[in-house]
């Protein structure tokens, strides 16, 4: 029987909403022209992700106590304060408190509504069609990241406060929806933790705080022990969420360079927009894509490609052009590893070591960000462009060395 399919369609409408967020591809220019030095805009980005980085795994533990429908109308509620402060606050220190918020929000939803998903299909057991839903979702994510960075572009050149106007109407619109998603059976409730071990006993109320702070506390560790259990969820981690890295800096720092170089806002989203297409189908191909050169050929052929993309807007006037192949890696790699590690995760786990991957992305975002912001301030972005390259280069020849051999012993799938 299929009791949850519906929240496979709710899943849908919610990626669309969310994502026809007009400030995506512009806030970077956005407080530029307000005065925000790339410094400060990589302090901003840089806070968000400190916040992310600690609040990652207890809102992935919240999820998975209180329940992914809840973490995400949470999340949303805190990404709606964030477009307020952003468009609002005339200080650095209050857009530093817009971008906590807009971690929080980012936090509550990036471990719970994969769980969501995937646990849907598990109990309705069909879990192997995950691939495909998730290719799906990655097509429509993206499609709704080009109409946003298109329409965003276009309306910017006329008036931000319009854009913010709408996107804020559309942040309340993905709150409603999420009220309809149902929450899966297998996701464990605070309320069943009972102080004297007897079910359906409530807890003393002065005993609340310290039962909340024990369900996190058993929540995290059960979930470590999980990921030493199975290193491989660990390695996939790692590798994963260095690409995304790099293929985030470039997304906001490109948003800059194009400005400074004298391109309009138009022409901004309208690149960016074509490397989410190039994303969405790349994503919607992934499980052929996997099939025809597996598991071993994703994690070689994709770094390797990211790699020559950097390169190619470090060096050439072709910025556009190889950024837009970027989602080529983006699209497959979201997908891929995503089937990957939730093969591996027990459903009682899955939101808080999900939420272990996204606190690994702000990990290395707090360290390469800001970077890029100083070294584009100091001297300029084309430099910053070229570091970036050179670095990827040496992580990358370590990569495939390591990987190459873990494969030679069999240990990576162990």
């Amino acid at each position: 029987m299929d009791t949850y399919k519906r929240n496979i369609s709710i899943q849908y409408i919610f990626i669309i909403i969310c994502n026809l967020d007009l400030t995506r591809g512009l806030w970077m220019i956005y407080l530029a022209s307000r005065g925000f030095s790339l410094l400060q805009l990589g302090i901003l980005e840089g806070v968000f992700h400190i916040t992310s980085f600690l609040m990652e795994v207890p809102t992935g533990a919240v999820a998975d106590i209180w329940g992914r429908k809840i973490s995400r109308l949470a999340g949303r509620v805190f990404y709606l304060s964030s477009l307020l402060f952003m468009f609002h606050a005339q200080s650095f220190a209050f857009q530093l408190i817009g971008f906590a918020a807009s971690a929080l929000g980012y936090n509550l939803e990036s471990g719970a509504g994969d769980a969501l998903v995937y646990d849907s299909l598990l109990l309705d057991g069909k879990k192997e069609a995950y691939m495909g839903v998730a290719g799906t979702k990655e097509l429509i994510y993206q499609g709704a990241m080009i109409i946003s960075l298109i329409v965003g572009g276009y309306l910017a050149v006329r008036s931000y406060s319009l854009i913010f106007a709408i996107s804020i109407a559309l942040s309340v619109g993905s709150m409603i929806t999420a009220l309809f998603f149902i929450e899966p059976k297998a996701v464990n409730s605070v309320k069943a933790v009972k102080a004297d071990g007897h079910p359906h006993m409530p807890a003393p109320p002065e005993k609340l705080h310290s039962r909340i702070l024990s369900s996190i506390r058993d929540q995290l560790i059960s979930s470590l022990a999980v990921v030493r259990e199975r290193p491989r969820i660990a390695f996939l981690i790692i590798f994963s969420e260095i690409l995304f890295t790099f293929i985030t800096s470039l997304f906001f720092y490109l948003q800059n360079f194009w400005k400074g170089s004298g391109k309009t806002e138009f022409y901004v989203g309208t690149a960016l927009a074509v490397s989410s297409l190039v994303s969405g189908v790349a994503g919607w191909k992934a499980a052929s894509v996997e099939k025809r050169i597996g598991e071993r050929g994703v994690l070689t052929i994709m770094p390797v490609l990211l790699l020559a993309c950097i390169w190619g807007i470090a060096l050439t006037p072709w910025r556009a052009f190889f950024y837009s192949l970027t989602g080529i890696v983006e699209g497959i790699l979201i997908v891929a590893i995503s089937d990957y590690i939730n093969r591996l995760i027990p459903s009682e786990n899955r939101a808080t070591i999900l939420s272990f991957q996204s606190m690994t992305f702000s990990f290395f975002m707090i360290i390469l960000f800001p970077v890029i912001g100083w070294v584009g301030d100091a001297w300029s972005l084309e430099t910053a462009f070229l570091g970036m390259a050179g670095f990827a280069s040496i992580l990358c020849i370590i990569y495939l060395i390591s990987f190459k051999r873990l494969v030679s012993a069999q240990a990576f799938y162990q």
